[in-house]
């Protein structure tokens, strides 16, 4: 009797825990009808006449958009294909590079940090990476052989400065100047993606040794800047980096299909980069870059500003989660305040004389841009990704919006569009 007794509890605790588990995972971001949350069905039918047209017009190979309000799914198609070679149809589990999307995730575990009292936003980082201790100016360059001298800034870089592109620091490839291009090729910096076996402490020390664009603090520069501080919450948690996402967020917000490299399991629901030749879609060559860095090679890099993979419905709870001021499904990764903070224009507080609002993780919406129409409220967060990719959020009418396409060196004006007709849906 007893032992039976003991059979029918644990099936009971068994079958209760795995009910409470599936209604939590039902709890995040249930699909519902577009006009029980305010929003226009009929308006939404536009959003697929705008990615049909862009793929019968050869704007895009396809796209999966994704669009949720006060924490419900309305929208959630995929259109087009996913690979070029089979002509395979795009589905929505369909997993995407999104390059610099993984800007706020690493922005993120930096606060999430700073809340447990770790550091404070305005230390020089040089105190956590001594490599950072004596930051340059590039003074003069040779073009002959990409040599040159330096002075020394006038200040230190904090982690503030990092949070908002005003480091200094450039980004090699794809940086606007063709000298620190040259320089950083020179040294070897890896600035985006490798196949190669490189750490990134490897990569960020090195880093520190180059010269900046500007004083920190002087200038909005869009930088490597979040990958040093990938390395940066290494040697503050004492985690590797793609740990600490992993159990610190993926795990806890059932981003399951979020990570840097991908398992074996998954390779078939990895997207193609495709670009266009002659008017026809292929696969895009290997350039300073190979495209198939999730699935091969070393998979030791991991970029804090443009290494992670995704799906539409991870990043949906991603966004969700500051939507709900720092909350997912009871569980909580940032306190309310430490949102409010996040998503405050940071750069009058570092200086008036830059033009540019941005916050800890995002880039926001203000007064002049909401004025100008198609963007959303004044507060809206947003970025998108080297690979084509876009995202925003409004907290005041509580809507997110993702869409994700894997193109380079295409004229595609879908992203814009698609901002444009989720906010004309808004019917409350």
């Amino acid at each position: 009797m007893k032992k039976l007794f003991l059979i029918l509890l644990s099936t009971f605790l068994f079958t209760a825990c795995f009910t409470q588990s599936n209604a939590q995972q039902q709890k995040t971001l249930p699909e519902v009808s577009a006009t029980t949350v305010g929003i226009s069905q009929d308006r939404l039918a536009r959003i697929d006449i705008l990615l049909t047209n862009a793929i019968q017009d050869n704007k895009i190979p396809g796209a999966v958009a994704l669009i949720a309000r006060h924490g419900k799914i309305v929208y959630y198609k995929a259109f087009g294909m996913a690979n070029n070679k089979s002509e395979e149809s795009l589905k929505l589990d369909y997993i995407f590079r999104i390059a610099s999307q993984s800007k706020a995730i690493t922005s993120t575990a930096v606060m999430m940090l700073w809340e447990e009292g770790k550091f404070s936003l305005d230390e020089p980082i040089s105190k956590y990476i001594p490599e950072f201790g004596t930051p340059q100016l590039l003074e003069s360059f040779n073009e002959a052989d990409s040599s040159y001298t330096t002075k020394p800034a006038d200040k230190q870089i904090t982690i503030r400065n990092l949070l908002t592109h005003t480091s200094g620091i450039g980004y090699g490839q794809i940086d606007g100047d063709a000298q620190f291009r040259k320089i950083y090729a020179k040294a070897g910096i890896v600035d985006l993606f490798t196949t190669e076996n490189v750490k990134i402490a490897d990569n960020i020390k090195k880093l520190a040794s180059l010269p900046l664009h500007h004083n920190p603090g002087e200038k909005f520069t869009y930088s490597e800047g979040l990958d040093v501080l990938g390395y940066f919450i290494e040697v503050v948690s004492g985690m590797p980096f793609d740990v600490f996402l992993k159990t610190r967020i993926f795990d806890p917000l059932g981003m399951n299909d979020t990570q840097f490299y991908l398992p074996e399991t998954k390779y078939n629901r990895l997207v193609t980069v495709q670009t266009k030749e002659n008017d026809k879609w292929v696969k895009y060559p290997v350039t300073f870059y190979d495209t198939d860095y999730p699935k091969t090679g070393a998979k030791q890099f991991f970029s804090g500003g443009a290494g992670l993979t995704s799906t539409a419905k991870d990043y949906a709870a991603f966004l969700q989660m500051y939507l709900n001021q720092g909350e997912l499904n009871g569980i909580r990764l940032l306190s309310r305040t430490t949102v409010e903070t996040i998503l405050t224009n940071q750069i009058p507080y570092i200086s008036n004389d830059i033009p540019a609002v941005h916050g800890l993780a995002f880039g926001l919406v203000d007064t002049k841009k909401h004025d100008l129409g198609g963007s959303g409220s004044e507060g809206t967060f947003e970025w998108g990704g080297y690979f084509n990719t876009q995202y925003f959020a409004d907290p005041k009418e509580g809507i997110l919006g993702i869409l994700l396409k894997q193109t380079q060196k295409v004229n595609d004006d879908t992203g814009g569009k698609f901002r444009l007709l989720v906010n004309a849906a808004i019917a409350d």
